[in-house]
């Protein structure tokens, strides 16, 4: 062995004995004849001594040893005079009596500290290194542990995990494939799962009743902090349940990770929200329930009251309450104007009103209302002396609420009311079954084709499908979706049915989905499932906001991996091998 320990084992308790230590050079540091050596493992950091008066040539080999250097050690164990609290071995150090240099090591491009001097494209570039930094190291192990955590809990809920194939059929109704051409079947394509949808399914028609996979699933689409081409998904199904029987399951998963990962026991249920309800009152089907700031309708405060087409001609006019910022400055609120005027936002401005201490209104509209209409909005929107009342108004209703939402969650963060140590966990449930498609033309499912409309909706189908609702929920925590799934359609006619309205032709739904619909008429039970973003429910319980830097290997926001310069191209042999040639397209 090349070690009797690990640089992050050795306490008080084995002063005396003699080790052997191998890893990385921390850092360095020579005062007088002294040489000290951080050393660096996995499992943390050991202080070495090279003393010059015990002997000299393995002080200067010391000097010589550069950062990242590897190497391998053989010392005592002694007390340190100058104990560092902040170390989990800063109580002891090595007194060096054999020095081995295993590999030696150019200067690194950044330093391999938790608070690196290396810029995010760089420390892709050569993310090996990045990963031997403690905090991106620590959020691995995060993720190790919940992983391991995902698979006693359903194990103990008789789940089998069953994996399904990487190579698929392309399923186009969704976001854009992978594909991956088949050389011995030329012209002829795979696509990479964007879920194991129609697979799990399939699995409840064979009867496996309880299926789990910790699953790779790709998508290409653009990019943001929460997403990545492939991403890992908790991937669940069950058989014979209703959705009251998943929401129960999964929020005692949500809730064992809780316990065992963070030590935070919620033992109360989760909040239930509509989606029509999280839209009208937080502008988001994801809304961060950490804070308060409920949206309050204003049109009948406001309308035609006044000469002020702003409001006259808005079909949705809402505001937001911030408690205690009546003291807001004329620059901060111009700041937070800029902020709704951002093309990403796309808001036309900001109205806003200050309550007074005495209880009057001062507002940005002033000149057009007096204060029987301002009182009437401070009371409408529950608001006190020292309140600040944020107020957007817009043509199009969905539209404005998301513009609110953003100038919800803006504030939330200067106010600090976003604190990743606290949880807000809800279910969003009753999902509108369609969402249309201007560029489509057409209905299009707003979760898959799959999804159960409620009971009692089922008659609409026919006259009024835009109003059917959905036997879909989301789980949502601090502001994120970490996970959704539905009940499925498991009768052929109800599934023909959804096809029709989606646009399919019948040959059509049988080319695509053919295989399940035939599935389907062989006893299909009553079946239903969830998926959680792995990466999102660590990056939560990281503290991070991002979910890169909780996978080891992550693509940058253009999709590129630049430590392994991919996507790349290929040469000529390998596609004549695939039949393929290459025409791009030059963008117009």
């Amino acid at each position: 062995m090349f070690r009797t320990n690990t640089c992050g084992e050795l306490r008080l308790a084995n002063v005396g004995q003699t080790v052997t230590l191998a890893g990385w050079v921390q850092r360095t540091r020579k005062m007088g004849g002294m040489t000290f050596v951080d050393l660096r493992d996995r499992y943390g950091i050991t202080q070495l001594v090279f003393n010059d008066e015990i002997d000299a040539n393995l002080c200067a080999e010391a000097n010589k040893l550069g950062r990242e250097y590897v190497i391998q050690v053989e010392g005592k164990v002694a007390e340190r005079s100058n104990k560092n609290t902040n170390m989990e071995t800063g109580e002891i150090e090595i007194i060096v009596g054999k020095l081995n240099v295993l590999n030696a090591s150019l200067t690194p491009p950044f330093t391999i500290e938790e608070n690196s001097d290396g810029g995010d494209d760089l420390r892709m570039k050569y993310r090996y290194l990045d990963l031997r930094r403690s905090n991106v190291r620590s959020n691995l192990e995060l993720r190790h542990k919940m992983t391991m955590e995902v698979r006693r809990y359903l194990d103990s809920k008789g789940f089998l995990e069953i994996e399904t194939p990487m190579l698929i059929g392309s399923t186009p109704e969704g976001a854009r494939d992978f594909v991956v051409p088949s050389r011995m079947n030329p012209g002829q394509f795979y696509a990479l799962p964007q879920s194991p949808q129609t697979l799990k399914q399939l699995l409840m028609v064979s009867g496996m009743d309880r299926y789990f996979q910790i699953v790779k699933c790709f998508r290409d689409e653009d990019l943001r902090a929460d997403r990545q081409p492939e991403f890992t998904q908790i991937d669940c199904e069950m058989s014979f349940v209703e959705q009251e029987d998943i929401i129960s399951m999964f929020e005692g998963m949500a809730k064992h990770l809780f316990k065992t990962i963070r030590g935070v026991e919620l033992k109360e249920p989760f909040l239930r929200m509509s989606w029509d309800d999280a839209m009208k009152y937080y502008g988001s089907d994801k809304p961060d329930l950490r804070f308060g700031m409920k949206f309050v309708e204003l049109k009948e405060v406001f309308d035609g009251k006044a000469d002020f087409a702003v409001f006259n001609e808005a079909k949705y006019i809402g505001g937001i309450c911030a408690e205690g910022c009546a003291s807001y400055t004329r620059k901060q609120l111009d700041q937070l104007t800029d902020f709704v005027k951002k093309p990403q936002i796309g808001a036309k401005g900001l109205v806003y009103a200050r309550v007074q201490e005495d209880g009057t209104v001062k507002s940005s509209v002033d000149k057009f209302y007096g204060q029987d209409v301002l009182q009437d909005l401070k009371e409408k929107m529950n608001a006190k002396p020292g309140d600040l009342i944020l107020i957007l108004s817009g043509p199009d209703v969905m539209k404005t609420r998301k513009q609110l939402c953003e100038l919800r969650l803006e504030m939330g963060n200067q106010l600090g009311l976003r604190d990743k140590n606290k949880f807000a966990l809800l279910w969003v449930v009753d999902f509108p079954m369609f969402e249309w498609s201007d560029e489509e033309g057409r209905l299009m499912a707003m979760h898959h084709p799959f999804t159960h409309p409620k009971d009692e909706d089922i008659p609409l189908l026919d006259t009024d499908p835009a109003a059917v609702r959905a036997d879909a929920y989301d789980m949502v925590c601090n502001g994120v979706e970490v996970g959704g799934g539905s009940i499925r359609i498991h009768d052929p006619k109800l599934q023909d049915k959804m096809f029709r309205i989606l646009g399919f032709t019948e040959e059509r739904a049988q080319e695509q989905f053919g295989f399940l619909m035939n599935a389907f008429k062989y006893g299909a039970p009553p079946h239903g499932g969830l998926a959680y973003g792995l990466d999102r429910w660590v990056s939560i319980f990281a503290g991070l906001d991002s979910i890169r830097d909780v996978i080891a290997f992550p693509k940058n926001t253009s999709g590129r991996d630049v430590m392994l310069d991919a996507p790349s191209t290929i040469d000529d042999k390998q596609l004549d091998e695939l039949n393929l040639k290459i025409d791009i397209k030059e963008a117009e």
